[in-house]
């Protein structure tokens, strides 16, 4: 190939600035069990759509375009999970999972299973956080180490 990108990759070395802008920033714990906990929820949400209309709870529109809205809405959830506000978005988007429950009651079950994930994710997450903030500030790593 004779385009920048191929050459990189068959000589397999990439600039400095490149390297540097690719860096990625270390994501909390509790960053990435929330962001899972609102992925598997919005797969949840697709069967609850398909699950309301099939059953006639709702009319094809509302049952898909409100279940699509709100798989839109946990996505969005996903990458903003890492600001405190975005957790707060996550837990009103929890209280909207559970308020899945006024269409079919069963739902309250399956709303409250995955808020009592959401909830541990977020308890033990930041404990384990503080833990390795801990260690880290007690035992700061070298270059060695802090180099892969």
């Amino acid at each position: 190939m004779s385009t920048e990108r191929g050459a990189t990759e068959s000589s397999g070395t990439v600039s400095g600035s490149a390297a540097a802008a690719r860096a990625r920033r270390t994501r909390s714990l509790t960053e990435s069990l929330l962001s899972i906990v609102l992925g598997l929820e919005a797969v949840l949400v697709f069967f609850i759509a398909l699950t309301v209309y099939g059953l006639h709870a709702l009319a094809p529109a509302p049952a898909f375009g409100g279940g699509a809205a709100l798989v839109v809405l946990l996505a969005l959830a996903t990458r903003v999970v890492r600001y405190s506000w975005g957790v707060w978005v996550g837990w009103l988007l929890q209280l909207v999972l559970l308020a899945t429950g006024l269409l079919l009651p069963v739902l309250y079950i399956v709303a409250f299973v995955f808020i009592a994930i959401w909830v541990f994710c977020f308890v033990r997450g930041r404990q384990i956080d503080h833990q390795n903030a801990n260690r880290i500030s007690e035992h700061p790593p070298t270059k060695e180490e802090a180099t892969p």
